[in-house]
């Protein structure tokens, strides 16, 4: 990823807020900080509170470095009547790409959508996804894959009643962790 000093242009989002405007953009290099703390909101919300185990130098080196694996959009309040242009990070999607051969096209994987607590229902969360199927549409994508908890009920509604996402009722989640992948090369 080429290095710029300008900053991406960013990508303006509409909230129901009536003194804060919301903007997200690409994250860079020095929004890391503000991904880990993203990160480890969501886990605590998601009932594994020491699960993170990103820091700002991973993720810099994993988002930006010479191979990137991901990408991150953060969304961003503008700040508030008194305090206008002080914004802060009120979200978080994680992505990357991946391809399916029975569309002969790429898809994107939404690895992670995190919203602050206070700014749920205030169109973050419509906001970020705007910006994800752009990005999905820029690229050619054929779908949007992501996954969300069985208990997360406020979620699976948004996600189905706001976005019209389906669920993959026929498809069943699998994981192999560190451990298991360095156990297949003793796979027999």
């Amino acid at each position: 990823m080429p290095k710029s000093s300008e900053p991406p242009p960013l990508c303006p989002i509409t909230s129901a807020l009536p003194v804060q405007t919301t903007s997200s953009h690409p994250a860079r290099e020095t929004g890391t900080s503000d991904s880990e703390r993203s990160a480890t909101a969501q886990a605590i919300y998601e009932k594994e509170p020491d699960a993170v185990k990103a820091t700002p130098d991973l993720l810099r080196k994993n988002l930006f470095g010479e191979t990137p694996y991901a990408h991150a959009l953060l969304a961003f309040s503008s700040g508030s009547a008194d305090a206008p242009g002080e914004g802060e990070a009120v979200g978080l999607a994680l992505y990357f790409f991946n391809y399916s051969t029975w569309t002969g096209k790429p898809g994107l994987y939404l690895e992670d959508l995190y919203v602050k607590q206070d700014q749920r229902s205030n169109g973050v969360g419509k906001a970020l996804f705007r910006e994800l199927g752009q990005v999905a549409e820029n690229k050619g994508c054929a779908r949007m894959d992501w996954v969300v908890l069985t208990w997360n009920q406020p979620s699976i509604d948004f996600y189905e009643k706001r976005l019209g996402a389906t669920r993959m009722s026929d498809w069943m989640g699998m994981r192999l962790d560190e451990k298991g992948i360095a156990d297949l090369k003793n796979l027999v």
